[in-house]
């Protein structure tokens, strides 16, 4: 009992310093591992082999292949193109930049992830709005709100999605033909909403002096290696689309196909591995080793079983608490965090219905919860994180509650949708 309450407290003051932001939160993450340590709940046995307890290497590498994916992309000057033609197709309309830069985002981020989409495109937005003299903070919000939506709809275009589908045994072709029909129907309620939204900043009179100057084509920095590069991404995304008939699992189709656009791209290491996202690697694997010491001493388990007898069967409760409750809390904690924490209590309440894997409404619900919360507070999850920071260094700060008036609008809308969505597919008709 000492040792339980031990770990827990471990736990969580790691996760109250992640949540609240008071110290870096891989060093919150490590110095929580740390402690487990200390109280022998962790050894190399169980932090980097046991399957129940240690690191999750397929969701580590689906990652590592993909930011490497990104970084060879990168160079090819594909994304500035993008962001550049949205302007020119615009005509300086601040309404039409925004559902252009919208698209793209809700394009983007499904392949490469929704943090790595913003990293690209908030930079060549910052610097759109700045040309045409608009206000930028409209435009970065909506691309926040378009990459966690959007992100929704692939195995690998959220790290929730990342975690639960490799606990779940979700396939990449089972988040498009269970998430990705709720995401176009998000986007365009969205898309629609936004004009209501931003309503006063809309407003503005763009420059439109020399925007029929801007050569979109002129961001492309090497031809060549954009149509290799997107040849071996799209080889990629059948790869993912297929990978239960090739058997290869998604962390080695990654894998594959960034030693493949590298080979390709002919890039040199520190080029590409300086786009890899190390810490947020750490960050995970250090959340696992965390989540995995509370199954050692058992309160997982424990919280599995009260909340498997709470639903007591009843799945549309369960999935009804799991998509507003993971929608709320991830509103105020990073859904990353949050989401390796519950992936265990969520796979025993499966275990305890009929359904399992794609066929369980209760996964689908966590993955939907977890996903759209992330929209809610300038917090709740890592591209909100991502932007606000390059928005406040460009010297156009968003504010937390800047942010966050808009978020709890499109969370709760997404929310309501997504839950009427749930019911009627699949327990409407049953």
């Amino acid at each position: 009992m000492i040792l339980t309450s031990a770990a827990l407290a471990v736990f969580i003051v790691a996760y109250a310093l992640i949540a609240t932001e008071r110290v870096h939160r891989v060093a919150a993450a490590l110095g929580g591992v740390a402690g487990m340590v200390v109280l022998g709940l962790v050894d190399a046995e169980t932090a980097f082999f046991h399957e129940h307890t240690g690191v999750d290497w397929n969701v580590i590498f689906l990652l590592f292949g993909m930011m490497i994916i990104v970084g060879v992309l990168k160079q090819t000057g594909l994304f500035e193109f993008l962001a550049l033609w949205a302007a020119q197709k615009s005509g300086g309309e601040p309404y039409k930049l925004l559902v252009l830069l919208v698209l793209i985002t809700a394009a983007v981020s499904p392949i490469l992830d929704n943090v790595t989409c913003v990293l690209l495109v908030a930079p060549v937005t910052l610097s759109v709005t700045r040309r045409l003299g608009l206000p930028p903070a409209p435009y970065l919000i909506s691309l926040i709100l378009a990459s966690n939506i959007g992100g929704m709809s692939t195995l690998i275009g959220d790290p929730p999605n990342i975690i639960i589908g490799s606990r779940a045994g979700l396939s990449f072709t089972d988040f498009l033909v269970h998430a990705l029909p709720l995401t176009i129907i998000l986007l365009v309620l969205f898309v629609v909403m936004a004009k209501w939204l931003f309503r006063k900043d809309l407003d503005h009179v763009a420059d439109v002096h020399g925007l029929d100057d801007l050569s979109p084509g002129d961001a492309i920095t090497n031809v060549r290696m954009l149509r290799k590069c997107l040849v071996v991404l799209v080889l990629v995304m059948v790869a993912f689309g297929l990978h239960t008939v090739l058997h290869l699992d998604p962390s080695v189709v990654a894998m594959m196909g960034a030693g493949a656009m590298v080979l390709v791209s002919r890039t040199e290491p520190e080029e590409f591995l300086e786009e890899v996202e190390w810490d947020t690697l750490a960050f995970f694997m250090a959340l696992f080793v965390l989540v995995g010491a509370l199954v050692q001493v058992g309160v997982i388990g424990a919280i599995s079983e009260w909340a498997a007898e709470a639903m007591g069967g009843r799945e549309l409760l369960g999935a009804t608490a799991l998509l507003f409750g993971s929608g709320i809390v991830g509103a105020f904690v990073d859904n990353i965090p949050y989401t390796t924490a519950t992936v265990p209590v969520v796979e025993e309440m499966v275990a305890s219905t009929s359904a399992s894997g794609a066929d369980s409404p209760l996964w689908w619900a966590f993955v939907f919860g977890a996903d759209l919360g992330g929209n809610a507070t300038a917090v709740a999850a890592g591209a909100n994180v991502v932007v606000l920071g390059i928005a406040a260094k460009a010297g156009e700060p968003i504010s937390f509650w800047g942010f966050t008036k808009y978020g709890v609008v499109v969370t709760a809308m997404t929310l309501v949708v997504a839950w009427g969505w749930v019911y009627l597919r699949y327990f409407a008709f049953v």
